[in-house]
């Protein structure tokens, strides 16, 4: 099978692959994942964002991150990395997500055909393969990052940002059971530098549907676009008791659900970045709305490594925020997204369970939808 050539796509030079349900692109800078195409109910559907700046002259000192901002993407180390760690500085996201990634192999077995690229770390040395693995008649992406030849604590993740339709609550969100869920400790936002967060900082809450506002009173969290004009972010952390864990959004009117699986044990909390026009400051000038980014993680919300390393409120518990890299034993990362079409009146997803041959996605009132997946992908 001949290599994807680069070509440009929305600004960045990039590999495009496909099965026969989805059409998936990869940036060679930062190696964002979109955008990605699905085949789903006889539709072709689009989820993720693209950062409405792409493909526009931003100022010279932009992050390479901000310049790609699109779909999903690997994050190593996780979070701002403002403060360094034993002699490491990390950019925003980590290199993973800002550098030059380098295409090592492309080929179909079977039915599936995946995407290898790999990254040679510099900060602390170390390197990351990436492989992208799409089935024919699966309507998902299926990913695995491995870390190899580094040690020390390390907090990484996943990094998925969908584009919502602009209607007010057009989106629906439910995770599996969580044991903790907080509002970001500090300030999101700083109207001094002209962005704005509702949200009441460090509050805790049980349900996604109340949670504390800045100015008092709560706010339903589980629909969304809403709270037009602020940035917030939120983290829940799961229980890992769970066979898997999950995050789903339903389009009630567009009649399908996307979804996201995981091993709790591996990636333990779920970042919600709610971004909806409130940063003013170039290159988002209050034009990046309607996004949401579904962030699966082990970290400290988005802080960074040292701050996630060190002890903090969650791993002082017991709650870890980090995970431990072994120079001679390579660490993998296991994640599955996908879509599924939905029947009208399936509002929101109450469960999402193990079934012959994939997951069974259960909405509340009972509704069941079956996703063709290969869970055996997060073993």
């Amino acid at each position: 099978m001949n290599f994807p050539t680069l070509h440009t796509i929305r600004g960045q030079p990039s590999w495009s692959f496909r099965s026969n349900r989805v059409q998936a692109n990869l940036t060679q800078l930062g190696g964002h994942l979109g955008p990605v195409t699905f085949r789903v109910g006889g539709k072709n559907i689009a989820p993720f964002s693209v950062a409405p700046w792409a493909g526009e002259k931003l100022a010279p000192d932009t992050p390479d991150i901000i310049r790609v901002l699109r779909g999903d993407f690997f994050c190593a180390p996780f979070g701002g990395n403002a403060t360094p760690w034993r002699g490491e500085q990390h950019p925003v996201h980590g290199e993973a997500a800002n550098g030059r990634w380098h295409l090592d192999a492309f080929e179909r077995t079977g039915d599936r055909v995946t995407l290898r690229a790999s990254l040679a770390q510099k900060i602390r040395r170390g390197r990351v393969d990436k492989f992208v693995t799409l089935i024919d008649g699966h309507s998902a992406v299926y990913q695995r990052h491995v870390i190899s030849g580094a040690s020390g604590p390390m907090n990484l993740g996943h990094h998925a940002m969908l584009k919502f339709p602009e209607a007010p609550g057009s989106g629906v969100i439910s995770t599996s059971a969580f044991v903790r869920a907080q509002v970001f400790p500090g300030a999101f936002e700083n109207p001094e530098q002209f962005g704005y967060q509702s949200l009441k900082p460090a509050a805790t809450f049980r349900s996604l549907s109340r949670v504390p506002l800045l100015n008092g009173g709560t706010t339903d969290l589980s629909r969304y676009p809403a709270r037009q004009g602020f940035e917030d972010l939120v983290m829940l952390t799961a229980n890992p008791k769970l066979p898997f864990a999950w995050t789903a959004v339903t389009f009630p009117k567009e009649r399908y659900v996307w979804f996201a699986l995981r091993d709790p044990r591996q990636l333990r909390h779920t970042i919600l970045w709610i971004s909806n026009g409130g940063r003013h400051y170039a290159p988002w000038s209050s034009r990046h709305t309607a996004v949401m980014g579904l962030e699966d993680v082990m970290a400290y919300f988005h802080y960074g490594l040292a701050e996630s390393a060190k002890p903090n409120p969650l791993n002082r518990k017991g709650i870890p925020t980090s995970v431990a890299l072994h120079p001679k034993r390579p660490t993998a990362i296991s994640y599955i997204m996908g879509l599924a079409a939905i029947p009208a009146g399936f509002d929101r997803v109450a469960e999402i369970k193990a079934a012959k041959n994939g997951v069974d996605l259960i909405s509340v009132r009972g509704h069941r939808v079956h996703g063709a997946i290969d869970l055996s992908w997060l073993k």
